[in-house]
């Protein structure tokens, strides 16, 4: 039920990193949101496997800290390639 919650949370990080980057018209709209989900999931797996309790407070520090971090430089950097890709793009289609 915890991996439900964290995952919840996660998109809902991914859904804010999302709409407070700049460019967020050069990707689609779910696909920050389902990072966020994506990488809770994945570092509350992890955190669990290592042995980490699921009721104690710092593995869900730890979980929704990585995935806001990862879904924000995810959503700066996809941005910002795509924007220049874009602009090379045109250059080259003479545009």
């Amino acid at each position: 039920m915890e991996l439900l919650f964290i995952m919840l949370f996660g998109i809902a990080l991914g859904t804010g990193a999302r709409y407070l980057a700049p460019r967020r018209d050069t990707h689609g709209v779910a696909l920050m949101p389902a990072i966020g989900g994506i990488v809770a999931g994945v570092v509350w797996l992890g955190l669990t496997w290592l042995g980490w309790a699921w009721d104690g407070g710092m593995i869900w520090v730890v979980t929704l800290l990585a995935s806001a971090v990862v879904s924000a430089v995810v959503a700066l950097v996809l941005g910002r390639t795509r924007a220049t890709s874009d602009e090379k793009r045109l250059v080259a289609l003479g545009g």
